[in-house]
């Protein structure tokens, strides 16, 4: 059998339970079970004499079996293996007094304890790693790792003719035993040592080639497995005997160290290193060599073999660097790539700016200066014969819908059609009454469209057929612009609010249905870190807008223990005063009712969870730490009836808004609660987009430790858009100490997004913070960091841009060509903005 990297593992693998728990982690192909990275590696383990042994602390030696003993359990069914093994020589090698010490193995099948007390024969040279407990005041060790050499010199050969060893020699075993362990994340279904031992089948199959080899390899590496490690109570191993738990509800137990063996000398069977040129063969790099040898980077096929059988932590660290450059390279080039894809593609030249002129010469305040850069950046490009693909990032109410009036307006002004898709009817509406009442005061007879899925459909047959006849104009439309029905034949600028909440596929489909291409501007008002931008957007133009307009008085930010029930009352106190002043408040929740679990309030506000494993520095050395379990979240229905009970605020009406109510519903809520009818709102994440209510003075925002910061300022952003005086109440239930806590002090010391959008990034991940799809979570990205491996982009993309200067096509790069193809495909979402 060809054994490749495109080989499904159940041809490779004769465990089929280990093949679907593998599968259960999407593991499916030798590519996968080689990119699944271990999140760290164990220290390596200390060479120790039995004498110098301290209990509970790993160790490892080398010794000689002086008697081995099985003995029937009386207590339960089964077995008790225990052999005595002498360190003399090891310990006089380190200047200690020789011991004797008890390895002791547990077992209920007969097979397995006759196969383990002849390989522990009187006389059997081993080298044990494992941790020593105390038993009837002596050292034991308890299903410890155990090596077998071959016998020394002096010893008879022949006796040792036709056996299997684990390794060639004392040294070499203790070398094996002693190096750094890959620790991966498991299940319930297979442990990180099964998984270990899958990947290192993968690798010496690789290694082996494409003849019978492979699958001789293959067959005596799970035989022998299967020996050494069936029947054990509670526990298997990945070495000849191994100390790890068992993978539950799994019979036939995985490769061993001790596999693929090949005769040595004498007759002697040892277990060889995986031949490095070999594997090379099998992987080819992925990386150009030019690029390989000037960054002092890993073959892929090393790299590989460094990551998941590493001889030292430098050997590891090494190979992390380069398998981390490699997805920078990458993604870097398939960025580049899609820019230059997209400057060939045929566009509307926008050049008249008279009503834009117009516009901006009308309006009743004078604009920043960065909306004035920006807008002279966006007319620039929409000069140009190839379509702008510019992504606006800007404060809440720094004045992006003006900037995307004037671009509209750059459109209109030269004969053509524009479009806003907004994310909601509520916000497409509030966007439609906005853009046509600016439009009425500076003068100018432009038609705006509002196209939504909730018109009536003699309404929306009317808009449709105005946006099909073409004439110069602006369109307001929700998701309904992507639909079939939709037809724009002049559109020359989409403009995409909110941008994070399209997907990618939809908004292709609005740009690619003409002959030309649409100019593109999104935007966002979501923080997102400059390093994060440069990489995930690379395709892309940016522009941000960091100045507010005037007026804007800053929001105080507060963050409140939910136990300190005084300080609590003294802010329903404080809001009960605004609301008396003819002001509004909102109050945040993270659930729609108690009945909805934690996961399903996930899938609305971007809830934070403190990881299970903490990787220290980021270069997966780090040790790991458990999470307490969280209470579970507040829901708005719970939260409106305990205020409403409060005695602050007797004779206030509450109204509750969340995303399962209908558009008509959602519009009367905020008529209402605009116009004071009920001036306190209890609402879910739904308000964190497009709601503006001038009024609104006070938000409160129920377990803000378990929000991301950019979600939180963004939420924070909903008030002070009247130019009165605000605040922010930020009720948390966050361990003194913790990351969560860490966090909210971030965002109650800053009003800049940008720096609480890397602040997160550092404390919570790229994955967090942009989403498994744009940071590798379901990408091919897994090991880059967007903001600690800033550097190592920047020199990616320089010398991707190098590459591509020589080799556009990358026709002699066929294996980077693959690769970025594959990214490609898998990863569009980074490519353009979503």
């Amino acid at each position: 059998m060809t054994v490749s990297l495109t080989t499904p593992l159940a041809k490779l693998l004769t465990n089929r339970r280990r093949v679907s728990a593998l599968k259960g982690l999407g593991l499916v192909t030798c590519a996968d079970a080689l990119t699944y990275y271990p999140f760290r590696v164990t220290d390596p383990v200390p060479l120790r004499a039995v004498r110098e042994g301290r209990i509970g602390e790993p160790m490892a030696f080398a010794g000689v079996v002086r008697d081995v003993r099985v003995m029937q359990m009386n207590a339960r069914r089964g077995y008790r293996v225990q052999a005595m093994v002498d360190d003399s020589a090891f310990a006089a090698q380190r200047h200690v007094p020789g011991s004797v010490t008890a390895l002791v193995f547990f077992s209920y099948k007969q097979q397995y304890v006759n196969w383990l007390s002849a390989r522990l024969h009187a006389g059997a040279s081993v080298v044990v790693c494992g941790t020593p407990s105390e038993y009837d005041g002596m050292p034991q060790f308890t299903h410890p790792e155990v090596l077998t050499v071959p016998p020394t010199p002096t010893a008879s050969q022949e006796s040792a003719r036709g056996l299997r060893f684990d390794a060639d020699s004392i040294d070499d075993a203790l070398r094996r035993v002693c190096r750094p362990r890959p620790v991966y994340h498991a299940n319930s279904r297979i442990s990180s040592e099964h998984i270990h031992d899958s990947i290192v089948t993968v690798l010496r199959a690789l290694a082996a080639g494409d003849d019978d080899e492979a699958e001789l390899s293959t067959a005596q590496s799970e035989k022998t497995a299967q020996s050494t490690q069936s029947g054990t109570h509670g526990t298997t191993g990945t070495t000849a005997i191994s100390p790890e738990p068992a993978e539950p509800q799994e019979s036939a137990p995985s490769l061993s160290r001790a596999s693929s063996l090949s005769p040595a000398p004498d007759g002697i069977e040892t277990s060889p290193k995986i031949p490095t040129a070999a594997l090379r063969r099998a992987i080819p790099d992925i990386l150009p060599e030019s690029v390989r040898e000037a960054c002092g980077l890993m073959h892929r096929a090393e790299a590989f073999l460094a990551i998941h059988e590493p001889d030292s932590v430098d050997s590891f660290r090494q190979a992390l660097h380069t398998l981390r450059y490699e997805e920078a390279f990458i993604s870097q080039t398939a960025v580049l790539q899609e820019r230059e894809q997209a400057r060939k593609a045929e566009t509307f030249p926008c050049t008249d700016g008279d009503m834009r002129e117009t516009f901006i010469d009308s309006l009743p305040f004078t604009l920043t200066g960065g909306q004035t850069s920006v807008i002279d950046d966006i007319v620039q490009d929409m000069g140009r014969d190839y379509p702008m693909q510019r992504l606006l990032q800007g404060e809440v109410g720094s004045g992006k819908t003006v900037v995307a009036l004037a671009a509209m307006l750059q459109a209109v002004g030269s004969g053509y059609q524009a479009v806003l898709v907004a994310p909601t009817q509520v916000l497409a509406e509030q966007h439609a009454e906005t853009v046509g009442g600016m439009v009425s005061k500076a003068g100018l007879d432009i038609s705006v469209t509002l196209v939504t899925g909730g018109m009536k459909l003699a309404a929306r047959r009317k808009a449709l057929a105005a946006a099909a006849s073409g004439e110069p104009g602006i369109i307001i439309a929700t998701h309904a612009a992507f639909s079939r029905t939709f037809q724009a034949p002049n559109l020359a600028l989409a403009v995409i609010d909110e941008q994070h909440r399209f997907g990618v596929e939809q908004r292709e489909t609005l740009l690619q249905r003409g002959e030309k291409i649409p100019h593109l501007l999104v935007m966002t008002a979501t923080p997102i870190p400059r390093t994060a931008a440069m990489t995930w957007f690379g395709s892309l133009d940016l522009s941000w807008l960091t100045e507010l307009p005037g007026g804007r008085k800053p929001i105080r930010t507060f963050v409140i223990p939910e136990a300190d029930g005084p300080t609590m009352a003294n802010m329903f106190r404080h809001i009960r005063r605004r609301i008396d002043a003819g002001e509004r408040a909102y109050i945040v929740c993270a659930r729609i009712d108690e009945d909805e679990s934690d996961d399903q309030a996930g899938q609305d506000a971007e809830l934070f969870e403190e990881p299970d494993d903490a990787s220290g520095s980021g270069d997966g050395t780090g040790g790991s730490s458990s999470a307490q379990p969280k209470p579970p979240l507040h829901a708005v229905s719970e939260i409106a009836a305990r205020l409403e009970a409060l005695p602050q605020f007797q004779g206030v009406r509450f109204a509750t808004l969340t995303g399962r109510d209908d558009d008509a519903t959602k519009q009367q809520v905020m008529a209402d609660f605009a116009a004071g009818v009920t001036p306190v709102l209890v609402a879910t994440t739904v308000i964190e987009v497009g709601v503006d209510v001038p009024q609104a003075s006070c938000i409160v925002i129920f377990d803000a430790d378990r929000f991301g910061l950019s979600q939180l300022h963004q939420l924070r952003g909903r008030v002070g858009r009247g130019g009165t005086d605000s605040w922010a109440f930020l009720v948390s239930r966050a361990e003194p100490g913790s990351i969560a806590e860490q966090r909210l002090a971030v965002i109650q010391g800053s009003l800049d997004g940008a720096e609480i959008a890397q602040a997160d990034l550092e404390l919570r991940g790229a994955g967090d913070v942009l989403g498994d799809a744009q940071s590798g979570g379901k990408s091919g990205l897994k090991l880059l960091r967007v903001v600690k491996d800033a550097k190592m982009i920047a020199d990616a993309r320089a010398r991707a841009e190098q590459v591509l200067a020589a080799d556009p096509g990358l026709e002699h790069e066929v294996q980077l060509a693959g690769a970025v193809l594959d990214f490609t495909r898998g990863n569009e979402s980074h490519l353009i903005s979503s």
